[in-house]
């Protein structure tokens, strides 16, 4: 595969939205404390990804596709992944799904030590949340005081990864 395939649909995903794809399609979002969760279906070849800024929704309704706010929440977004999925008829214990993000990205002197730090507790969500229904986690890059770029090809699961705002420039396939 190509790092950069132009005879491919391509999207950038922003913060709080979700794309599923059945035709292949290259996604492309740039992540700080946020989180990514990929997950990808390989005999359909249906493909997912969302970009979350926060942990938890705190509305006390479930979430459905009603909730504007949803894919805000790593919660949430995970949650209306699956029912997605749910509906093409894809088994849960199918689907590849990988993680991405939740870095550290304040300075030390933007924090005090009884500041939450967004990131990891996006991270603990996600892992949760996966582990809770029983998804199967076959990869991830969490954590650390970097950005990252991602590039996630929905007909294979396949993502590149660049670290950003560090001397190791390396891509990493995952």
């Amino acid at each position: 595969m190509k790092p950069l395939d132009h005879t491919l649909l391509s999207v950038y995903l922003k913060p709080g939205e979700m794309h599923i794809a059945q035709k292949p399609t290259l996604v492309t979002t740039v992540l700080g404390s946020c989180v990514s969760v990929t997950m990808f279906h390989r005999v359909s070849g249906v493909g997912a990804i969302c970009h979350e800024l926060l942990p938890q929704c705190k509305g006390k309704k479930d979430c459905d596709d009603g909730c504007v706010d949803g894919f805000k929440y790593m919660n949430c977004s995970i949650q209306r992944m699956i029912e997605r999925f749910k509906t093409l008829k894809v088994g849960l214990g199918d689907i590849e799904v990988k993680i991405f993000g939740g870095a550290d990205v304040l300075s030390p002197a933007d924090t005090a030590s009884n500041t939450i730090n967004v990131g990891k507790e996006n991270i603990e969500t996600a892992l949760r949340e996966i582990e809770r229904e029983g998804l199967r986690l076959v990869t991830y890059d969490v954590g650390g005081t970097f950005g990252r770029k991602i590039l996630f090809y929905t007909h294979t699961g396949e993502v590149l990864l660049k670290r950003l705002k560090t001397t190791d420039r390396r891509r990493s396939r995952f």
